[in-house]
């Protein structure tokens, strides 16, 4: 929940992730909001999962093969719950994880709200 909550600007919580044994999460959101040194900061430190969940939520297909090619099989669920893909939603709610749900709509609206670089780091 905490993760969720810094797609709403939550400073504390996200200093609070930051600091207290969950960088990566710290760093996953702030890629996912576009940050180039967040996504530096998950590869350098052996999160490249994250990073291509990252990637692969802004349907970058080198990051989603990657996903794919590693069987990072919930993470490719999560991506595709980020936009939207029924598919994706049905079996989230069908397997009883509705804070996964919660959080793609988070990501969700949050993107929606937001003008993007497209010159951000590829995966």
């Amino acid at each position: 929940m905490a993760f969720g909550e810094t797609f709403d600007e939550n400073e504390k919580i996200y200093n609070w992730l930051a600091q207290n044994g969950y960088p990566e999460l710290a760093a996953l959101s702030s890629a996912i909001r576009g940050s180039e040194e967040a996504f530096t900061w998950l590869m350098a430190n052996k999160f490249p999962q994250l990073a291509a969940l990252d990637g692969a939520i802004d349907k970058n297909p080198k990051a989603y093969e990657w996903l794919k090619n590693h069987k990072m099989d919930f993470l490719l669920v999560f991506a595709d719950a980020c936009n939207e893909r029924k598919p994706a939603l049905v079996w989230l709610a069908e397997n009883n994880l509705e804070i996964f749900l919660h959080l793609a709509q988070k990501i969700k609206k949050f993107r929606d709200n937001q003008t993007f670089d497209y010159h951000k780091k590829p995966f």
